[in-house]
């Protein structure tokens, strides 16, 4: 009985430690820049769409942001490259019955549950692609550190959670 009770008693310290890293690593930095894409509804279409826009952009944003040192230059290479932006949504967009936004600065965010991680809402820096109405639900995620960005090299999954924790390291340390 004493040593289910201490064996207990270690995972559950061990679960507690375990729980408090990742959730203190796996947090968004306070200057991170983040990417919000809001589809004009939830139809499957209108998320469809959101989909296609969203590949075109983390492969576009990749381009551009793999090299950048530091939220300040990530800033100013997505500021001065809006036109691109823009273009790659028009482009998805053409045909389509409504228009879309692009906007940088502060904007809105609610909370989200990732993964065990609640992230709260809030006003964060980022790149808003409102397409048509907005109504439709969001997907957004961090661009610099480039943690959702990744996903657009081609890589295998196993370079791909070692490029994971080398940018959390590089990032959150």
């Amino acid at each position: 009985m004493k040593k289910c009770v201490i064996l207990l008693i270690i995972i559950s310290l061990f679960y507690i430690s375990i729980s408090s890293f990742f959730s203190k690593k796996l947090a968004v930095p306070s200057d991170a820049l983040r990417i919000r894409i809001i589809p004009n509804s939830n139809s499957n279409y209108d998320q469809l769409v959101k989909g296609k826009v969203k590949d075109k952009l983390e492969v576009t944003l990749y381009d551009l942001l793999r090299n950048a040192s530091s939220s300040a230059e990530a800033r100013k290479i997505i500021i001065n490259n809006l036109d691109l932006v823009d273009k790659d949504v028009s482009k998805i967009l053409s045909g389509e019955n409504y228009g879309y936004k692009i906007k940088y600065g502060y904007n809105y965010f609610p909370m989200k549950r990732y993964k065990g991680i609640k992230y709260e809402e809030g006003y964060y820096e980022s790149l808003l692609v409102t397409l048509g109405k907005g109504e439709g639900d969001n997907w957004w995620c961090v661009l610099f550190p480039p943690l959702c960005l990744i996903e657009a090299e081609e890589n295998t999954e196993i370079e791909y959670k070692s490029m994971v924790k080398e940018l959390l390291e590089k990032y959150l340390s």
